[in-house]
């Protein structure tokens, strides 16, 4: 006589548990990837954004490859802290005020879809000038001191001036002048509208800023689209490392790890 027990397969089959348990497994794991995806891009859209030096306007402060931490919540929030820049109503959420001197990421005027970096040298109701390459605000030039003669970062065969200029409260940066009588050493009076700003890059004679028109440079700067506060150098890589390019990883630049953006 035979049992029906060693015959009869049993209600389910033997691997569904184990189907089910995989499942399972996928489940949960896509929840964790996407819940870690959302914290990252809120942490990103609100609190600090990384952002990569993609030019040499801004030397020698910044130069091509930086990775950059920049602060969000340093000027409050408008449309351009957000991805894709949507189309919100004008303003800044707990807008706080961007001062002289501070080096900031926007969204281009005349492209949002850029993103670049300057520096602030005129506030809203101010008169910008430069003549000479010598910087005046509301009459008062910025004052200079020469340093030394110096390879430009970039492009070592381009000989440059270091100078750096010194605000009224001790506050400076360093510039390079690459000589007298180039475009933008001398410009008209620009005064500056309520909610916005004069830019200009460090590398003075290589930066298309506030001194060119919104559809050469920057043009002035709308305070909405600025998106954060340059505040830290993390990393560098040379020019043409990528993420993309697993050769390039090693290509760093010496030097220029945790440095804070002044």
């Amino acid at each position: 006589m035979t049992h029906a027990s060693e015959t009869t397969p049993p209600d389910s089959p033997p691997h569904a548990p184990r189907k089910r348990g995989l499942v399972h497994e996928i489940v949960e794991t896509a929840t964790v990837i996407a819940l870690g995806l959302l914290v990252a891009v809120t942490f990103q859209t609100v609190a600090f954004q990384p952002f990569t030096i993609p030019s040499s306007s801004m030397e020698p402060g910044l130069v091509t490859g930086d990775y950059v931490v920049v602060s969000k919540f340093a000027y409050g929030w408008s449309r351009a802290s957000l991805p894709l820049n949507p189309p919100l109503p004008d303003g800044r959420l707990f807008g706080r005020a961007v001062g002289r001197g501070d080096v900031v990421v926007f969204r281009r005027p005349s492209d949002p879809q850029q993103t670049w970096v300057k520096r602030v040298i005129g506030l809203p109701g101010d008169q910008v000038r430069v003549a000479g390459g010598v910087v005046a605000v509301n009459g008062l030039a910025i004052p200079r001191t020469p340093l030394d003669v110096v390879s430009d970062h970039d492009m070592p065969s381009r000989r440059v001036l270091e100078v750096r200029e010194t605000l009224a409260d001790g506050r400076g940066w360093i510039t390079y002048d690459g000589g007298s009588g180039l475009p933008g050493d001398d410009t008209g009076v620009f005064v500056v509208p309520a909610g916005q700003y004069f830019m200009m890059g460090d590398n003075r004679d290589n930066s298309l800023d506030s001194r060119w028109p919104a559809d050469v440079g920057v043009g002035l700067l709308p305070a909405d689209n600025i998106i954060g506060k340059a505040e830290l150098v993390v990393a560098s890589w040379k020019p043409g490392a990528g993420l993309f390019k697993p050769w390039s990883w090693l290509s760093l630049q010496p030097g220029r790890f945790f440095l804070p953006v002044g």
